[in-house]
């Protein structure tokens, strides 16, 4: 099939489908059940847990302000909260260095400690 064809003369498949007719009726009640479908798929699509996430995320993301705010903000919240562990791994280490330095410098250290 060409995507991009220009108007010209036509093929015969498309001579073909032209006179094709569908002499078959729909089923009963065909429009209804579709609707039906369509708004039970809306329906869990929005029950999901993070359906008002996303709801919410779509309608203030697209402002370029709202969308900076909330990206900087996650960034600082997500820094600051690597800092503080990072910290308080440091503490730990550094302290396990400590005592380990002692007992290398005196063996009897770590038995004289209660």
């Amino acid at each position: 099939m060409k995507l991009n064809s220009k108007p010209g003369p036509e093929e015969p498949l498309d001579k073909v489908l032209r006179r094709w007719t569908v002499n078959t009726p729909l089923p009963p009640r065909f429009q209804e059940q579709v609707w039906r479908r369509i708004q039970g798929a809306e329906t869990r699509r929005a029950s999901a847990l993070w359906g008002p996430i996303q709801r919410w995320l779509e309608s203030v993301l697209p402002r370029p302000k709202m969308a900076l705010t909330y990206v900087t903000t996650l960034m600082v919240f997500g820094m600051a909260a690597g800092s503080v562990t990072a910290q308080i791994r440091t503490s730990r280490v550094e302290a396990s260095l400590g005592a380990r330095y002692l007992q290398a410098v005196d063996p009897y250290y770590a038995a004289t400690q209660p």
